[in-house]
């Protein structure tokens, strides 16, 4: 059922088989149980209040699990980059103030130093780059030092430290 507002009824939503259906195990998780509910329910289209109303708890309790979860989140996906980053066979450091467009050249000569073959012509790469570097790239401009990494099988991860 959907809100006079067309949200979903926060009724309808059965969070613990969200969680069962996305293989959700607090054992294994960075997130808590909590945190995992409250993402759960947020994907769902439930507003903080709601979920606060649900919970028995206030709505600034609900934001602080929320971004919790969500700083968790973020540090689980760096921490899984760092990993492959180290695994990985080219490793490109791209300094602030370098142009954009001169990274794909530093990526393909690394990656023929190394004899890894990248899937992505040079306006690809430097458009992957920019999506994936988020603020730390502007225009042509890289704003913040970046680490390109390429796996075996040419794909490329950026990170920003």
């Amino acid at each position: 059922m959907v809100a006079d507002d067309g949200r979903p009824d926060p009724a309808d939503i059965d969070a613990d088989a969200v969680l069962q259906r996305a293989g959700f195990d607090a054992d294994e998780s960075v997130l808590t149980r909590r945190q995992a509910e409250v993402l759960a329910l947020r994907e769902r289209g439930l507003r903080q209040s709601d979920i606060a109303d649900r919970l028995g708890t206030s709505r600034a309790n609900v934001s602080s699990v929320e971004a919790s979860a969500r700083d968790n989140v973020e540090r689980a996906r760096e921490t899984v980059a760092f990993a492959e980053a180290l695994s990985a066979p080219v490793r490109v450091e791209i300094e602030a103030g370098t142009d954009l467009y001169d990274a794909p050249k530093r990526v393909y000569d690394a990656c023929d130093d190394a004899g890894v073959k990248v899937n992505h012509t040079a306006p690809e790469l430097m458009k992957a780059i920019g999506d994936r570097a988020g603020d730390a790239v502007h225009g042509r401009e890289v704003r913040r030092r970046l680490y390109i990494t390429v796996a075996g099988d040419g794909k490329i991860r950026v990170r920003r430290p």
